[in-house]
């Protein structure tokens, strides 16, 4: 009997503590920078407009900072933090190979960032307006 319930306890357990460690693995999503700006088009349900992501990018929306504020009015060399100094490498992908390749990085970026200059998350149709700007800045 004792057997027999260890048969029965001990898989579900390493079950249990499989799926346990599998959600808490956060998973890495590469992409590219096409993929993300296609992803935040669909999700706004309305094309990017690269013009109106510059606009954002350069404008202040009531806070202290723009987003060119750390990362230059065309993120195409490197940038600095207004208030930490610390160097910032391009945002323009064209520029930065590495930039936009990771969705969660991305989005972890994204959710900070706009909340320091917009107060709030930033929407689907602002990241898709914003990366697809950065998409058509070129060497």
């Amino acid at each position: 009997m004792k057997f027999f319930f260890l048969n029965l306890f001990f898989p579900a357990l390493l079950a249990v503590l499989g799926l346990a460690s599998a959600t808490l693995t956060p998973v890495v999503q590469a992409a590219t920078p096409a993929e993300l700006l296609s992803g935040y088009t669909a999700q706004a349900a309305s094309p990017a407009v690269p013009s109106r992501g510059q606009q954002f990018f350069t404008s202040r929306h009531g806070r202290e900072w723009s987003c060119s504020s750390c990362h230059g009015m065309v993120p195409t060399q490197a940038g600095k933090h207004a208030a930490t100094g610390k160097s910032i490498t391009p945002l323009a992908p064209a520029f930065n190979p590495e930039r936009f390749t990771n969705s969660a990085k991305t989005e972890k970026w994204f959710r900070r960032n706009c909340n320091d200059v917009v107060g709030r998350e930033c929407s689907a149709a602002e990241k898709a307006d914003i990366l697809s700007w950065l998409l058509t800045l070129k060497p």
